[in-house]
């Protein structure tokens, strides 16, 4: 396990060194993932030679095991010829490669447990760059949103300020002040030249359509005569009935009623 201790140290003395540069988090982000896989190639390698370890290990047990088989049967191809004393060697030899067995055994199963461990610890290694690849993704699509909403507020703060407001404030004013002038000039030109028939014409053309529209209003309340004067609505009513009555009965005037 010193392996990954070791890159954690190594991934961690890049990190703080790329931050104390204070680069741009897209870059250290980038910079980091190309760490992490190269870190992960190399121990990749490290944990082949591990299994390696292993396997080697296995093949010489296997070896000795093999070897104590071949002897024990050959000492009993010595007892069955009636020779002890080359069953008794026999014997001897089967005895040291079985005790070489035990000690590959005790290796071969630590080193077995040990690359085991390091095969797990792989592909959490593994899981976790491909967990980081996914969140630098993220990451990078946070800061650029963060960086976006700094320009907008720095945009907008710009706009809070008065003195661009103020500007557009003080043209209008002299706009403003231009158009009067401007009009000013041309009254003075038409007092200046005496043709000022036309203000005339427009003031006539002005009274007309007031004099129109309050005619309109009195014959709506029927109270507009045919010479254009107003006579209240009961007298108009008398006229009327006096405008119907027989001439057989005479000549009358209106008053002798």
């Amino acid at each position: 396990m010193g392996i990954f201790s070791r890159i954690g140290t190594l991934l961690k003395a890049n990190i703080n060194e790329l931050i104390s540069r204070a680069e741009d988090p897209e870059k250290i982000l980038n910079q980091l993932i190309l760490d992490m896989r190269e870190q992960l190639i190399e121990a990749k390698k490290q944990v082949a030679v591990a299994i390696a370890d292993e396997k080697r290990l296995k093949k010489q047990l296997d070896n000795e095991l093999n070897l104590a088989r071949e002897w024990e049967k050959k000492a009993m191809m010595a007892v069955r010829a009636g020779r002890d004393d080359l069953a008794k060697e026999a014997l001897t030899r089967k005895a040291e490669h079985d005790s070489l067995a035990t000690e590959f055994q005790g290796q071969w199963e630590g080193q077995k447990a040990a690359a085991d461990q390091l095969r797990d610890a792989l592909r959490r290694l593994n899981a976790k760059i491909e967990e980081a690849k996914r969140k630098k993704n993220l990451l990078i699509a946070r800061q650029k949103r963060a960086q976006a909403q700094q320009k907008i507020q720095e945009t907008m703060a710009g706009l809070n300020d008065t003195n661009a407001f103020d500007t557009f404030a003080k043209m209008e004013e002299k706009i403003t002040r231009m158009e009067a002038e401007a009009e000013a000039t041309a009254e003075l030109a038409e007092d200046m030249t005496g043709d000022n028939l036309a203000s005339k014409f427009a003031d006539l053309e002005a009274n007309a359509g007031a004099d129109d529209a309050l005619s309109a209003l009195k014959a709506k309340m029927g109270m507009q005569t045919s010479q254009g004067a107003t006579l209240p609505a009961t007298q108009k009513a008398e006229e009327k009935a006096f405008a119907t009555v027989p001439a057989a009965r005479g000549s009358w005037d209106k008053d002798d009623f």
